[in-house]
């Protein structure tokens, strides 16, 4: 399976976590990274290009930081401009049954991602409009990873959720359906 993984990260080099998660899907032979900011500096997208690296891979990635409850920019305007209609929706849709998965930092703890928390909605119901786009496109919407209060752990923390990231990404759909049971019901617990 060849994994696209989308980072849209404003200031990928000074990042704690995203640029750690960078540096280790790279070792990944099936996994073609692209950084976004990187990739547009200016932010004037490349649409034809965009459209091409996503045929030529089976599942899709967005890796960012939660930003203001949602993507950043970049990524918002990605997704406003690549998926065209005859592309990603309608007649013609050639994103149909590829893979989709968020891989997200967050910088609250997960406890605060629910009603009585601080952020008062689960993190589920802030990516609603992610979920509602892809069943638009007719991928897969796979599980997504988070990494909760990403600014307030240890290098050994990130170092590991980069491992985990990695397993979790060159996973079958299925296994991945499996561990974020697993994690749901250690959190749970």
């Amino acid at each position: 399976m060849k994994t696209l993984v989308i980072i849209a990260h404003p200031n990928l080099q000074e990042s704690k976590v995203n640029r750690v998660w960078k540096e280790r899907l790279e070792a990944e032979s099936d996994i073609t990274i692209h950084d976004l900011y990187g990739a547009y500096p200016s932010e004037v997208l490349d649409v034809q290009r965009e459209q091409q690296l996503l045929l030529k891979h089976d599942r899709i990635v967005f890796q960012f930081p939660l930003y203001w409850y949602s993507t950043p920019p970049l990524l918002k305007k990605w997704q406003d401009e690549v998926y065209t209609y005859g592309f990603a929706y309608g007649t013609g849709n050639q994103l149909r049954g590829k893979e989709y998965v968020l891989a997200i930092s967050a910088g609250r703890p997960e406890d605060s991602y629910r009603p009585d928390g601080f952020s008062k909605y689960t993190l589920e119901q802030y990516l609603l409009p992610l979920e509602a786009t892809v069943l638009l496109t007719e991928m897969l919407y796979l599980p997504p990873f988070v990494l909760y209060s990403a600014p307030h752990i240890s290098e050994k923390e990130i170092q590991e959720s980069a491992q985990r990231l990695a397993e979790y990404l060159t996973a079958p759909a299925e296994q991945i359906k499996r561990m974020h049971q697993k994690s749901e019901s250690i959190t749970k617990t």
